[in-house]
């Protein structure tokens, strides 16, 4: 079919279609035109003095190039800024290398996460080899956001996978277990788990003990994260056909030789779609944390534009966030898709 038959079958098959898709397209150029005018060809790309940009019609790109450090580092020391750094260039690097197939070797990842994460905690934390000691509370911007995404995935899917087989299990003390834990959980706001993980489990530790308030909200969204992403993989359970279970039973598998073999990671291949999309979803919940005063990237922006020069132009502030959130979720979404032709041609 050539490209003119296309167009005269899918947008000027009639009369009402061909005035719909050109209302369609001028209201689409009209949008562009727009953002052209406004975010570029008027935009002020690199200035310190926020009457240029006042002054001008256009955006006010210079707001970021001015403001970059305190938006994505938050509160952590301005000179030690390039620890946070290098500290984003291994955990990305560990990162990309643990998601390539032909490095899925627990002989190879588990000392190269090790290593990486030694070496992260070295920097944020500080305290050796001459580094000043950084305390979490001054921790903020993108790596806080980063570390806290990366806790709720690596604490939460394991916990959500045993809930999703407890919800399943013969035992029925398991299986009530596993209900009440997670019907309980997903029925209150993340805002609530929050402020229990701060100011509720402190008053029952005993005196003197005191746990890091960033590893209790890890904790508290990794579990918030685990009862949801539970539910998914239980539909992927339900989904294996009951033969599956017979033909592991007739081969005198155990329990936990048909579940790990054979049954879990069937179901885990057929609900990625609906894991990728809940491990998104954390990404972005991390920013509740601006409620318990936590300085993640979006709440950081946010602190650093009420400055008064700079506060009108709040707009392009939130647009670079917002760019940030769509590279690592469109990543995260691009990943996930060449898994499943990876899947679909046998390679994994």
């Amino acid at each position: 079919m050539s490209a003119g038959d296309w167009l005269k079958r899918n947008l000027f098959s009639s009369v009402w279609q061909t005035l719909l898709t050109v209302i369609t397209a001028a209201v689409l150029l009209r949008f562009f035109w727009f953002v052209l005018d406004w975010g570029v060809i008027n935009a002020v790309w690199f200035t310190s003095d926020p009457e240029v940009c006042r002054a001008a019609t256009g955006a006010c790109w210079a707001v970021i190039v001015e403001k970059h450090r305190p938006m994505l580092f938050g509160l952590y020391p301005y000179d030690e800024h390039w620890r946070l750094v290098l500290m984003m260039a291994i955990y990305l690097g560990t990162v990309v290398f643990s998601l390539m197939p032909r490095n899925w070797n627990l002989r190879l990842l588990v000392p190269l996460w090790c290593v990486a994460a030694v070496s992260i905690g070295v920097l944020m934390f500080g305290g050796v080899l001459g580094l000043r000691y950084v305390p979490t509370s001054e921790w903020g911007g993108l790596p806080l956001t980063m570390l806290l995404f990366t806790g709720t995935v690596l604490f939460g899917m394991p916990v959500a996978v045993l809930l999703a087989l407890g919800r399943r299990a013969p035992l029925p003390v398991a299986r009530g277990v596993s209900v009440v834990f997670i019907e309980a959980l997903r029925g209150v706001p993340l805002i609530t788990i929050l402020f229990v993980a701060v100011n509720v489990f402190p008053l029952f530790l005993p005196a003197g003990v005191q746990v890091d308030k960033l590893l209790r909200i890890t904790i508290g969204i990794a579990i918030f994260f685990a009862c949801y992403q539970a539910e998914v993989i239980r539909g992927g359970l339900q989904a294996i056909p009951r033969g599956q279970y017979e033909a592991a039973a007739s081969l005198s598998l155990t329990y936990w030789q048909t579940t790990t073999r054979i049954i879990l990671p069937q179901a885990l291949r057929i609900c990625l779609p609906a894991i990728t999309n809940h491990i998104i979803a954390a990404m972005k919940n991390t920013s509740f944390v601006i409620i318990i005063g936590l300085f993640d990237i979006l709440t950081a922006t946010t602190a650093v534009m009420q400055d008064p020069l700079w506060r009108k132009f709040y707009v392009e502030a939130y647009l670079f966030v917002a760019a940030v959130y769509l590279f690592f979720g469109y990543a995260l979404s691009l990943y996930a898709r060449k898994v499943e032709k990876w899947i679909a041609s046998g390679r994994i």
